[in-house]
C-alpha cells in the first residue's frame, strides 16, 4: 500500500484527497496547509485524515512513500528536495499541477456523467409513465370508437334483420325495403370495421410512407363522409423517424375524425411541412367552429383533442387548437426532427 502525504489543501489538494481516499491501495498519512479553513483541511477532518500547519512534520514521520506538493511554493519545493530519502518519491511544481488538474477534471466529468444519468433516468421514468398513460388513453379511445360506432351499427343491423325475418311472410314489400336498409347498414359496419383496423396499424404507412398513406386515407375519407379533402405536403419525409410517422399519422386521423363527428364541415385541408429540423402540420376545416360544438359532457370530443396533444408531447413537440364560431377550426402540431435531419 502506498502512503501519501499532501502539501497544500487548496483546490489541488482537495482534488487529490477526493480521489486518493477512495483508493484501497493508497493511505493518506496527512495533509498540511497554513490555512486551517482551506477546503482540503475541512475535507480531511471529515475523512479523519491527520492535518497539520507544518508540512515538515509529515516529512519527519518518515512514513510517506510519496509526497505531492501542490502549493507551487519554490521554498517548499527546495525543502522537499533536501529532505528526499531513499524510497520516497516527490512530485511538485508543474508535474503536481498537471496531476491534480487531471484528477480534478476526472472528478468533474464523473459528477457530470452522474448528473446526466440521473436526469436521463428521471426523463425515462417520465417517458415510460407518459407512454403507459397514452396507451391507456388509446385503448379508451378505441373502445369509444367501437362502442359508439361499430357496436351501435351492428346492434341496429341485428334489429333490422329480425324485422326482415318477421316481415318476409307478413308484408314482402315492406321486407324488401327493410332488406335494402339492412344492406346499407351492413356496408356502414364494414366501413367502420375497416377504419378501426386501419387506425390500429395503418398498412399504407408501412408500405408507401406517410404522404402516400395520408393521400389514400383522405380519398377514402372524402368518399365515405362526403367532406372534400385537400392534402398539401412540402419537404422530404425521409427525415422523419419511422416511429414518429405513426404518431403523426394518428394525430392527423384523430383531427379528421373530430372534423367528421363534430365540425359540420364540408371541406378540410391537411398541410404537412418538413423544414429546418422541424415538422409542422395543420388540419384546417370550414366547419361551425369548436366553440359552437364545445360540450363538457362530450367525452369523445375532449378526449380526441387530449389524444392529439398527448401524442405531440411524446414526440417532444406541441399541439395548438384554434377555433372561431362560424369560421372553422385549425389543429396545428410542431414536432422537432432528429439533429441529423437539420
Amino acid at each position: 500500500m502506498s502512503k501519501v502525504a499532501i502539501i497544500g489543501a487548496g483546490q489541488g489538494g482537495t482534488s487529490l484527497l477526493e480521489i486518493f481516499h477512495k483508493d484501497p491501495l493508497v493511505q493518506i498519512i496527512g495533509i498540511s496547509d497554513i490555512d486551517k479553513n482551506a477546503p482540503g483541511i475541512r475535507l480531511a477532518r471529515k475523512l479523519r485524515i491527520p492535518v497539520t500547519k507544518d508540512y515538515k512534520r509529515l516529512l519527519k514521520s518518515k512514513e510517506a512513500d510519496l509526497v505531492v506538493d501542490v502549493t507551487g511554493n519554490p521554498l517548499i519545493e527546495e525543502a522537499l528536495q533536501a529532505a528526499r530519502r531513499p524510497g520516497m518519491s516527490i512530485i511538485g511544481g508543474h508535474s503536481a499541477k498537471f496531476m491534480w488538474q487531471l484528477i480534478d477534471e476526472r472528478i468533474r466529468s464523473k459528477e457530470k456523467i452522474e448528473k446526466h444519468l440521473l436526469e436521463y433516468q428521471s426523463l425515462y421514468r417520465l417517458y415510460v409513465k407518459e407512454v403507459e398513460l397514452a396507451i391507456a388513453k388509446e385503448r379508451t379511445r378505441i373502445a369509444y370508437d367501437i362502442h359508439d360506432g361499430l357496436v351501435q351499427t351492428l346492434a341496429g343491423l341485428n334489429y333490422h334483420i329480425e324485422y326482415c325475418i318477421d316481415q318476409i311472410e307478413k308484408d314482402p314489400k315492406s321486407a324488401a325495403g327493410a332488406i335494402q336498409k339492412t344492406q346499407k347498414l351492413l356496408k356502414e359496419a364494414i366501413a367502420e370495421a375497416r377504419e378501426v383496423v386501419f387506425n390500429l396499424r395503418p398498412i399504407y404507412l408501412d408500405r408507401s410512407g406517410l404522404y402516400i398513406a395520408l393521400s389514400k386515407y383522405m380519398k377514402t375519407y372524402q368518399k365515405q363522409y362526403k367532406i372534400k379533402t385537400h392534402l398539401k405536403t412540402s419537404g422530404s419525409e425521409s427525415v422523419i423517424l419511422p416511429e414518429a410517422k405513426v404518431f403523426i399519422f394518428r394525430i392527423i386521423l384523430e383531427a379528421l375524425a373530430n372534423v367528421q363527428k363534430h365540425a359540420e364541415a364540408t371541406e378540410v385541408t391537411v398541410k404537412v411541412i418538413t423544414k429546418k429540423g422541424v415538422l409542422t402540420a395543420a388540419i384546417i376545416d370550414n366547419g361551425a367552429g369548436f366553440k359552437a360544438k364545445k360540450n363538457k359532457k362530450d367525452k369523445q370530443t375532449s378526449f380526441g383533442l387530449e389524444a392529439i396533444s398527448e401524442r405531440a408531447r411524446l414526440l417532444g413537440g406541441e399541439a395548438t387548437i384554434k377555433s372561431h364560431l362560424g369560421l372553422g377550426t385549425t389543429v396545428s402540431i410542431e414536432i422537432p426532427l432528429p439533429e441529423a435531419a437539420v
